[in-house]
């Protein structure tokens, strides 16, 4: 699978809303669904994984997904999530990143309105909308979203924190950042890195995050750090720290769903309300609840992805720091 001399492997490369997404197609995997796929990719693609995301090929904060079938002859697209440390189970920036270059490259037709995408947490039906015959928006409807936990007590180095467990295709904790000297800004990143690996460390074996259904979508994805910003739209500015302390540039996809569903149970939400997320690099998504449902609430994310690179990559096999490194 790595591109050795006279071989070569070439990714379109997308962000939205500031969060990068690199795409390959890189052939056929085991498995008949998605979350099957990943299943193998993860015994079988993971020295790829790293080649494609270490440094100096990629960063610490990188992104992508590699196009698979869809679970059945009703999807459109499939889509394998990678990053750091490892394969998720959602990705709400990559899947609006992946219906656009879907479009902008022809591996659907132009003008498709409804794209049918399927991800390791299951089916997604989004809605594309245009503007002078581009891409400007996708919006996903995503998996149930529900809150498998309130008022939680975290010990950190902050001092005592309240977080709050939801699911939205992933499970995330949510922290108030009234609670803290910190806000969710640029400027507090590394400290908030730091935190989300400690809240990670304390509530990543805890039963609320345990899927119901598939122990393959158990364990806490990330932290949640918001703050609000106002009310009617609500607006709330975040960022999500990630596995092993990815940054996520953009208001992350699956978290807002995540979101949706706690404000939702704090009654701070009602259904079709709209609700603005703001990322820290400046990017927002608009959620909505659609529909209540006994396995929790329906959502939708929406957002822009844009084009930024086709790279294609090689390993020169003299190359001593093969794989790649990572500084943090």
């Amino acid at each position: 699978m790595i591109p050795l001399t006279g071989q070569t492997l070439t990714s379109c490369d997308y962000h939205t809303a500031g969060e990068p997404f690199r795409i390959l197609d890189v052939g056929p995997m085991e498995g008949t669904t998605v979350l099957d796929r990943r299943s193998w990719a993860q015994e079988n693609l993971d020295d790829l994984r790293q080649f494609l995301i270490n440094e100096p090929r990629g960063h610490a904060d990188m992104y992508g997904g590699f196009v698979v079938p869809p679970n059945d002859t009703e999807g459109d697209l499939g889509v394998v999530f990678f990053h750091k440390d490892g394969f998720s189970t959602a990705c709400g920036h990559g899947t609006i990143a992946l219906v656009t270059w879907a479009i902008e490259t022809g591996v659907l037709p132009a003008g498709q309105t409804h794209v049918v995408v399927d991800v390791p947490s299951g089916r997604l039906h989004t809605t594309v909308t245009y503007k002078k015959g581009r891409v400007a928006a996708v919006c996903f409807t995503n998996v149930p979203s529900f809150v498998s936990a309130t008022d939680l007590t975290v010990t950190t180095s902050q001092g005592p924190l309240t977080a709050h467990i939801a699911f939205g295709g992933a499970f995330y904790a949510s922290v108030d950042t009234t609670e803290l000297t910190l806000s969710p800004e640029a400027a507090h990143l590394d400290a908030l890195v730091s935190l989300g690996r400690e809240i990670k460390t304390q509530l990543n074996a805890h039963p609320a995050v345990n899927h119901p259904q598939d122990q393959r979508l158990s364990g806490l994805y990330g932290t949640i750090f918001f703050d609000t910003l106002s009310q009617d739209p609500l607006q709330q500015r975040n960022v999500t720290i990630f596995a092993d302390g990815q940054i996520d540039r953009s208001p992350c996809g699956s978290g807002t769903s995540s979101r949706l569903a706690l404000l939702h149970h704090q009654r701070s939400l009602n259904t079709g309300d709209t609700f603005i997320n703001h990322g820290v690099a400046g990017g927002q998504f608009t959620g909505r609840i659609i529909n209540e449902e006994e396995s929790g609430v329906l959502t939708t994310v929406e957002g822009s992805a844009h084009h930024y690179a086709t790279t294609t990559f090689t390993l020169d096999p003299h190359d001593s720091l093969n794989l790649g490194f990572q500084l943090r």
